[in-house]
């Protein structure tokens, strides 16, 4: 995807989860108390959030889904293969943002970073491909860059597999950014469903964002 292909995607993907914020981003559960100021600051607590799309794999979607503070929750479909009594069986394909139950988390590692959780929805396996995930910021669609020089590894989720990746919001040393209160995450540029998971108060500029791994240890994004 082209560089204007990429940023006009982005930008769609953000302003759809800002103008339907209350109403058309779909099922989520989210519960967050990210850390404040650049990059989470050293020694600010913990907190968790996720948030999930109800549209199979692959199908349009009306806007993404939008996290959602105080402990809300609800599960969506996925994409697994129907089963004929209401159940699903896992199918083997590429994941989409909707096949993912999501999670944040505010880490002071490496000065501070957003660590994302990705595990498969119920009767659901999927693979996440080798590519940065795709996460953007703001109505403008400011996009994270890699936080690590070389491609990652795809890897498969189903059952309780997990995948990390860290996002650094902030790596420049001056003063200013954007604050904002939630990421636009997607898997790569076409996923049709990306999502709006709630990270708290942080400030944006220059962001960057490690590949997807298995260790949560291996997501810290050191720039």
């Amino acid at each position: 995807m082209s560089g204007n292909r990429r940023k006009a995607f982005l930008v769609s993907a953000t302003l759809a989860c800002g103008a339907l914020l209350m109403t058309a981003c779909q099922d989520t559960d989210a519960t967050t108390s990210a850390g404040t100021g650049a990059g989470a600051a050293h020694g600010s607590p913990s907190a968790t959030a996720t948030g999930n799309a109800a549209s199979p794999s692959g199908s349009p979607a009306p806007g993404a889904a939008k996290g959602t503070k105080g402990g809300a929750a609800s599960s969506g479909a996925g994409s697994g293969a129907g089963t004929g009594d209401g159940g699903r069986k896992p199918v083997g394909q590429v994941c989409g943002a909707n096949d993912i139950s999501w999670s944040t988390k505010s880490e002071t590692q490496g000065g501070g970073y957003i660590l994302i959780t990705a595990k498969a929805k119920p009767g659901v396996t999927c693979v996440l491909p080798g590519a940065l995930p795709t996460v953007a910021f703001g109505s403008d669609g400011t996009e994270a860059g890699p936080a690590e020089q070389s491609a990652g590894q795809q890897i498969t989720l189903s059952g309780n597999t997990a995948a990390y990746a860290g996002v650094n919001p902030k790596t420049t040393a001056a003063n200013g950014g954007k604050e904002l209160d939630s990421i636009i995450v997607a898997v790569g540029d076409n996923d049709p469903n990306p999502v709006s998971l709630p990270v708290g108060t942080i400030t944006v500029d220059k962001p960057v964002v490690t590949n997807w791994h298995t260790s949560p240890k291996d997501a810290v994004p050191l720039h």
